[in-house]
């Protein structure tokens, strides 16, 4: 049986938590993590309209890319839409999971989605975050103790390694100590030099779990006083990171790259607007799933033709564009709903749930949850 926890685990296996940014609010938002799950709704807001269509479909838990709750609450009032929608998943036992930064800059994660639905070939980021160094803890402990310390060093945090628990290294060994005046010995005689069989156990580790998992191997190791030691590895290559930069194979005008970044995501009454000449040529290009204007200047120190990204204002956008007449390498603009472009992510995230819960149904909602609902021009 599938359950909220077990489901919970694994999106935070692809989607650390801990790589979001310092003022997101991602994991588990409303629900109970031993109830079971059958039914999965994806979405990229979560909204009344949205909450009502998971309680038809019989959804366990929701899966989200924005908070439902990203600032403070002090109160869960069904007067108001955020405090309503609490109220109606709880009544129905609706689980609410989301993933926000920590899903934008993952391999597998919305930045790289929409690069591969608007066709961008050798992608990376544009600001690369590199893996982050993990703890390398090694201990020795009695082969008979080898079950018991892993698992308590793995309920602690440690030995996982992406979609895996309880990764451990094992070698056996000879240890050797003399206990002293006023030791208390799991084995061996004060003052006479021991040795005896041991196991040697390397688990890595996240750094901010070093105390507890530090804490736990104390706690359960047989030992008086156990020996272990905590190496700091490199940090890992920097396949993760915010937006990413490819090349499109064969180039495109921008007037042509414009229509075919619309046939890409879903319709909204904004569509796909485009900055600078409809006629010149676009190879690489920059992209950024969401609110684009701080990484404006990144943009143009990467040396794309193209910046593809949302809510753009009008007075950055058009300094930016103003720099085309005194240079026309720099960059052209491509502006896109926040919530079509960010929607790309909703099959590759269905896909990979669907392939690792196989007795789980998994759909994506296809309400149209950007604010816009239609355009005006003058007659």
């Amino acid at each position: 049986m599938r359950t909220v926890g077990g489901i919970v685990a694994l999106l935070e296996s692809w989607f650390p938590p801990a790589t979001a940014e310092s003022w997101d609010r991602v994991g588990l938002v409303v629900g109970d993590r031993s109830r079971p799950v059958s039914r999965i709704l994806c979405t990229v807001d979560v909204t009344l309209a949205v909450v009502e269509q998971a309680i038809v479909m019989g959804a366990d838990l929701v899966v989200a890319h924005h908070p439902l709750l990203l600032r403070g609450v002090h109160a869960v009032d069904a007067a108001d839409p955020k405090g309503a929608m609490v109220l109606r998943l709880a009544e129905y036992r609706i689980a609410l999971w989301a993933g926000h930064t920590n899903a934008d800059i993952a391999t597998g994660g919305v930045g790289e989605a929409l690069a591969d639905a608007i066709g961008l070939v050798d992608q990376r980021p544009m600001v690369p975050r590199p893996a982050p160094g993990l703890d390398n803890l090694v201990t020795f402990v009695p082969p008979d103790h080898l079950d018991t310390l892993v698992g308590a060093l793995s309920a602690a945090g440690a030995g996982r390694v992406g979609a895996y628990d309880s990764c451990h290294f094992a070698a056996p060994g000879t240890g050797s100590f003399r206990p002293l005046e006023g030791a208390t010995p799991y084995v061996g005689t004060i003052g006479e030099v021991e040795h005896v069989a041991e196991v040697r156990v390397e688990m890595v580790l996240p750094r901010s779990r070093r105390e507890a998992v530090v804490a736990a191997l104390l706690d359960s190791h047989p030992y008086e006083t156990p020996a272990w030691h905590i190496v700091e590895t490199a940090p890992g290559p920097a396949e993760a990171g915010l937006g990413r930069v490819g090349r499109l194979d064969p180039g495109l005008t921008l007037a042509e790259f414009g229509q075919r970044i619309a046939d890409a995501i879903p319709a909204t009454a904004g569509g796909v607007r485009i900055g600078g000449d409809p006629q010149r040529a676009v190879h690489r290009v920059a992209v950024l799933a969401g609110a684009g204007d701080s990484l404006l200047e990144q943009a143009r120190a990467l040396g794309v033709d193209c910046y593809v990204t949302s809510d753009l204002r009008h007075h950055p956008a058009g300094e930016f564009l103003e720099r085309t007449q005194l240079n026309p390498a720099h960059p052209a603009l491509v502006d896109i709903s926040h919530w079509a472009a960010e929607w790309t992510w909703l099959p590759v995230l269905a896909d990979r749930l669907t392939t690792d819960l196989d007795d789980v149904v998994v759909e994506i909602s296809t309400l149209v949850t950007d604010p816009w609902t239609g355009t005006f021009h003058r007659r």
